[in-house]
């Protein structure tokens, strides 16, 4: 917005909302969510003894929603708090000797949980953890490196498809053919790309995400995806009265795994979480991903501009095709990349850092006047950074 004296004003909160890497809004998330946590509330505590049935159907709507955005039947997807617990199911399910001896393969940007969830497991599975490093003063590994490590060997790829510190988008049809040329078993992390970008995962063998960034989901709402070609092999380490069906047996001589991705539940399920993301969803859900997609990549070019305006190091790739949905700078040291965070956060720029990168990811509610704002808020902050130099105007 412009005053009448020509200054830019600063944005509300969900205007200046650039943290879908993190956190993912839509436009009057807050009063929705409240209205149906409010119902789940009257529901739960209603008489009789159907207070299980809402939320259950609420939870399957997210499962059958999301299935949809990947393009797999909702048979193939199951409900997990978050990607690493994804992730772990998947890997102690698999039969003992398909990673035993051989490697994992990973690249050094991966989100670091998955690294310390397989770093852990290696010895108790047996296999060797291959970490592809990142090239000297680079910030991501690049699809090229990873596949010069991928060989026979390799058991086990684990994809990350959107780093979530420098936004790169890897090539999957590209890794996935060779993987199936190497025989290996293709895992892939969708966490910084699904709700936004489209993408067929059913030419993976394992998917996982949470919900929380482009879904505008919620903390504790996340999805796994198995390939129904292994299904059959795959028999979860942890399992419950919801791995079966009907949940309702209580024979303990007559278990059985349930014959698609419900096998993967286990205890009581939680049901809070999904119906606080069940709007997000449903709001994703109604959209064209292709004009979402579009609009982001529309901003990201602004904020490229406004990055080299002011000198800043991009270290997103400036290829549409090659990026997520994040234009992410890094500075000389910690402490100015803080001060730029701070800087935009008090402009009502919302932004965060990881180390010495600041990142920027803007959505659906992220408005071209709040970019306005940045252009004029932007330079006047670096110019208080010792490091860089005079913005260009």
């Amino acid at each position: 917005m412009t005053s009448s004296s020509g200054e830019t004003q600063r944005p509300s909160p969900d205007a200046g909302w650039l943290m879908y890497h993190s956190v993912g809004r839509f436009p009057g998330q807050a009063d929705k969510v409240a209205a149906i946590l409010s119902q789940a509330a009257q529901d739960w505590y209603a008489n009789g003894d159907q207070h299980w049935h809402p939320g259950l159907a609420q939870r399957l709507q997210c499962q059958t929603l999301f299935a949809g955005l990947i393009g797999v039947p909702t048979d193939v997807v199951f409900t997990v708090e978050n990607v690493t617990l994804a992730f772990a199911t998947f890997l102690t399910s698999l039969p003992a000797d398909t990673l035993r001896r051989r490697k994992v393969l990973i690249a050094g940007d991966c989100f670091p949980s998955l690294h310390f969830l397989l770093s852990g497991m290696a010895p108790q599975l047996g296999f060797e953890l291959i970490t592809v490093p990142l090239a000297s003063g680079a910030h991501f590994v690049t699809d090229d490196a990873f596949i010069a490590a991928w060989d026979e060997n390799v058991a086990l790829a684990v994809i990350t498809w959107v780093s979530s510190t420098a936004s790169k988008r890897a090539d999957l049809d590209r890794l996935v053919a060779h993987g199936r040329a190497m025989e290996s078993l293709i895992a892939v992390d969708i966490t910084q790309g699904a709700g936004l970008i489209p993408v067929d995962a059913s030419e993976f063998d394992f998917a996982a995400t949470t919900s929380l960034k482009w879904l505008c989901g919620m903390s504790g709402a996340g999805f796994g995806y198995v390939s129904p070609r292994l299904l059959d092999r795959l028999k979860p380490a942890m399992r419950g009265w919801f791995s079966q069906t009907p949940p309702l047996n209580w024979d303990l001589d007559k278990f059985a795994f349930a014959s698609d991705a419900r096998r993967f539940g286990h205890g009581t399920p939680s049901l809070l979480p999904y119906i606080a993301a069940l709007p997000g969803i449903e709001w994703v859900h109604a959209q064209t991903l292709e004009q979402l997609v579009e609009r982001n990549q529309r901003l990201c070019h602004r904020l490229f501009a406004l990055a080299d305006r002011c000198g800043l190091e991009i270290i997103s790739p400036r290829d549409d095709s090659a990026r997520g949905g994040s234009v992410m700078v890094a500075l000389c040291d910690e402490t100015s990349a803080e001060a730029l965070r701070a800087g935009l956060v008090a402009e009502n720029l919302f932004c965060d850092r990881r180390g010495v990168r600041v990142r920027w990811s803007p959505g659906p509610t992220t408005s071209e006047a709040a970019l306005d704002h940045m252009e004029v808020a932007l330079p006047q902050i670096c110019g208080r950074l010792p490091s860089l130099p005079p913005a260009r105007h």
